[in-house]
């Protein structure tokens, strides 16, 4: 959809929140990227620039816009639904597959070659494999920091960094803001009771909205697999396979997100057990 600029254009004019992870707005003179549906006055057409993914936008020098924070926009559905290479790829990184793997994992699972995924990934979303999970990893930084209390070295492995300097590195790169900085602007509290345990994490997932909460929930209830799922009070939880141990994710609506809380045996599960909750919504 990004190819089309008079459609692109007139969906930043109007606003309009259903566009939200489709494409990507970058302002030339402003050196920000935003969702369509950012509340500040849209720039002229001539200063648009549209890219399909957050990672293209990073790559190209340009920063998330820290009103809109589109970087936490839930993404293109398309990839929930698609069943080609680039739609399964971008499934397996969201799953932290680069992270655990490399680039080689990633094309040995989808049967291709590394040049043939690059090729293809860089063709429909502007960047390849390793920019992707970069741009995977600022977000769920992002999302730790302004959501929880956990400190940040758990937070820089838990979101898939391999070291804190890294983690610095991106953050400062990616949001123009170091991470201690994030949490003093949103000062994060923590989900009923904290975090009192070790793997205990408690986050708000944003939302692609409209959202009827009632009616995906009321599925997921009617649908609960005994012994794997469940509806209590309130909450719908389910048990996670996940690479390094079992985990419980329990979701419940909010006003303007999902509270989500998960109890794993390693934070270094903590983004594909985020990525399987997304899925689910």
């Amino acid at each position: 959809m990004y190819t089309d600029t008079e459609r692109c254009v007139r969906a930043v004019r109007s606003k309009d929140a259903r566009f939200d992870g489709w494409f990507f707005t970058a302002v030339l003179t402003t050196g920000i990227y935003c969702r369509p549906s950012c509340p500040a006055v849209p720039p002229k057409p001539r200063n648009m620039v549209f890219h399909p993914s957050a990672a293209a936008c990073q790559q190209a020098g340009f920063r998330a816009c820290k009103r809109c924070r589109p970087d936490t926009t839930p993404g293109s559905p398309e990839w929930n639904q698609r069943a080609d290479a680039v739609a399964r790829a971008m499934r397996l990184i969201a799953d932290g597959t680069v992270d655990r793997e490399g680039v080689p994992g990633l094309a040995a699972r989808l049967g291709y070659s590394t040049r043939q995924i690059e090729r293809q990934l860089r063709a429909e979303l502007g960047a390849g494999p390793l920019a992707l999970a970069r741009a995977q990893r600022a977000q769920t930084a992002r999302l730790l920091v302004e959501t929880t209390t956990l400190p940040m070295a758990d937070i820089a492995f838990a979101a898939g960094f391999s070291s804190v300097r890294t983690f610095n590195d991106t953050v400062r790169e990616v949001y123009a803001l170091s991470p201690t900085e994030l949490r003093a602007r949103t000062r994060a509290v923590p989900g009923p009771g904290g975090d009192p345990a070790p793997g205990a994490v408690s986050l708000r997932l944003p939302l692609r909205t409209p959202f009827t909460p009632d009616n995906v929930f009321g599925h997921l209830a009617a649908t609960a697999v005994p012994g794997v799922e469940e509806w209590r009070d309130g909450a719908y939880r389910r048990t996670l396979d996940l690479p390094h141990g079992p985990g419980i994710a329990t979701l419940a609506p909010a006003p303007g997100h999902i509270a989500c809380r998960l109890a794993l045996t390693d934070l270094r599960d903590l983004t594909l057990a985020i990525s399987r909750c997304r899925r689910l919504l």
